[in-house]
């Protein structure tokens, strides 16, 4: 009898799904760099002293604190210093998430689900305990309402269950290894404050979460101060340890960069993160004798791939050949030159300065395979990573590129002749770029003369910042600036920088309208990724495809992070793969 007994205990145990034992981290590909009692991340100043007003400048304006909706312009902070996610992300690492609301996190080998279980300590601001029942009223909240990217991915979990106050388990549609550690980031909202509100409007009430700080005063348009919580309930987690040192933090609200550039030149912006190579070069000449520092911080992820933006969803910049003979006729030479004092570096691809960029890295056999199957079409030169953007002889009007461009052009059916580049119906080639800014502008103008070389016709609209972004949203522009910031782990973000659907949604990053099966197919090989060779191969697949459709002429970046603060403002030694983040600074001899 004892036999039989305990042969079924062993059937039983054999038969019964193993629990895995409940993670601190969970990481995009590998295992996380930190163990379990790991103190701090190492790119904070553990020992940072807290106190003391931190004030900065923003260009442009806001009409509404809720940055998790398309209505309004958002003030910038509540994402990080106001709401908090189930998971912090280490900064130190391509995609790795540590326990922070949720303590731990359980999630199975396919990642189609995944559990988590909330710290017993996390507090909103206003003293209540996050519950399960807030997470779920999160999910289905920006699932319903949020924005899109908020759409796409948490429509993507398929249910949730809550077996008590503190557990969240839910299933998730197969196929997207990066969804679990999308759902650790979603932004954790009070169900107690937002059930009576109309989620969907702008509003400048002053918003709870469960983060370090607090609305302290908003005034539309022009500032917007936050108080740090004294009784921040993660104040001891090694995921905030070091972080949110100040006192006070102050955004203040200029017209335009210049006005935002005085500021700190007068003391009453603390720290600038400079994007102006010219004013990098001789701007600050004159506060050199004042307590400032300058320097070039180091960063690890993939360059910022600052464009100007073919709309292709305009009939003009249909043709592939149109975008490409365009993009020939921009002289970065004479412009770095003339205008940033050689200070910037030409931008080559979506992923360049990393692993992950086609350039340089000839496809693998993997990779061409994904390739086969996404039906893509790349031409030699980018399929074997030698791609380059055009190399001029720095004139502003190099012959060998604009002859190139002029044979493109009369491939794509348009003549050359007295009134300039014409089409069939003898219509004249011309189109506008929507600026904002002064230095965009600047380059506008220059390329402006350029494309006059060849007779193509280019008009510059300057509008405000809240007429930009509605540009933006709706794809209201023939051409535009705009700068993708990718990271050392593409993921679910890609589908709304490229997917199809970008082209007719209003609200993603598609803002060139790709409508291409092959790069959806890409993006959906990306997530499904299981280990780092598969990984890479699908994101230099998908900056091959983006190179191959000349979708934007790709501009330049500075050689790092181009850093001024004033010495009262510390920094930690080491910075983060991202360069130098504020929320790691503190203040000194307060």
């Amino acid at each position: 009898m004892l036999t039989v007994l305990y042969a079924c205990v062993v059937w039983l145990a054999l038969a019964l799904p193993v629990q895995a034992e409940p993670k601190h981290a969970i990481a995009m590909q590998g295992e996380p760099a930190l163990p379990a009692d790991y103190t701090h991340f190492p790119y904070v100043n553990p020992d940072a002293p807290k106190g003391g007003a931190f004030r900065t400048a923003r260009t442009g304006s806001f009409d509404s604190v809720n940055p998790f909706i398309i209505k309004g312009q958002s003030v910038a902070g509540p994402r990080k210093l106001v709401f908090e996610s189930l998971l912090a992300r280490s900064d130190a690492e391509p995609f790795t998430l540590y326990g922070h609301i949720a303590e731990t996190i359980d999630v199975n080998a396919e990642r189609t689900e995944v559990t988590f279980h909330i710290n017993p300590k996390a507090r909103f601001s206003d003293g209540e305990p996050v519950q399960a029942d807030d997470i779920v009223y999160s999910l289905e909240t920006l699932r319903d309402h949020g924005r899109p990217n908020h759409r796409t991915y948490y429509s993507k979990v398929i249910s949730t269950e809550t077996p008590d106050a503190l557990t969240v388990r839910m299933k998730l549609e197969p196929g997207d290894r990066e969804l679990a550690l999308i759902i650790g980031l979603m932004p954790v909202l009070p169900k107690h404050v937002f059930e009576t509100r109309d989620f969907e409007q702008t509003t400048l009430d002053k918003l709870i979460g469960s983060g370090p700080y607090v609305f302290d005063k908003i005034d539309a348009g022009d500032h917007v101060i936050y108080r740090r919580n004294p009784d921040y309930w993660a104040k001891d987690l090694p995921s905030a340890r070091g972080q949110f040192n100040y006192d006070t933090i102050r955004y203040d609200y200029y017209r335009d960069t210049q006005g935002a550039f005085e500021a700190f030149k007068k003391g009453e912006a603390l720290l600038r993160t400079e994007g102006d190579a010219s004013r990098w070069a001789v701007g600050y000449t004159d506060i050199k004798d004042k307590p400032v520092t300058l320097e070039t911080v180091t960063v690890g992820l993939p360059k910022p791939a600052w464009s100007l933006v073919f709309n292709t969803r305009r009939a003009l910049f249909s043709d592939k050949r149109v975008r490409e003979a365009l993009i020939l006729t921009f002289d970065f030479e004479w412009i770095n030159k003339n205008l940033f004092h050689d200070k910037m570096q030409r931008t080559q691809g979506f992923f360049h300065g990393s692993d992950l960029s086609a350039i340089g890295h000839p496809a693998s056999a993997g990779e061409r395979e994904m390739l086969k199957q996404a039906g893509a079409n790349i031409r030699p030169g980018i399929l074997d990573g030698t791609f380059s953007l055009p190399v001029s002889d720095g004139t502003g009007r190099d012959r060998k590129n604009l002859r190139k461009a002029l044979k493109l052009l009369t491939e794509a059916g348009w003549k050359t002749g007295t009134a300039g580049i014409t089409d069939k119906a003898g219509q004249t080639f011309s189109f506008e770029i929507t600026v904002a800014t002064r230095p965009q502008e600047r380059i506008a103008l220059a390329w402006q003369r350029m494309l006059r070389t060849i007779g193509v016709d280019m008009n510059i609209r300057q509008v405000d910042s809240a007429q930009f972004q509605r540009r933006l949203q709706t794809y209201d522009f023939d051409m535009i600036p705009f700068v993708w910031s990718n990271s050392l782990s593409p993921g679910n973000e890609q589908t709304f920088y490229w997917g199809s659907q970008g082209r007719r949604q209003e609200g993603t990053r598609n803002y060139m309208g790709a409508d291409d099966p092959a790069i959806d197919k890409m993006i959906t090989l990306l997530l499904a990724a299981r280990n780092k060779q598969a990984f890479d191969d699908a994101a230099r697949g998908l900056d091959r495809l983006l190179l191959e459709g000349h979708y934007a002429l790709q501009l330049f970046h500075p050689p790092g992070q181009w850093l001024a603060r004033w010495n009262q403002v510390k920094r930690p030694a080491e910075p983060s793969l991202a360069g130098f983040l504020p929320e790691t600074g503190w203040i000194e001899n307060q």
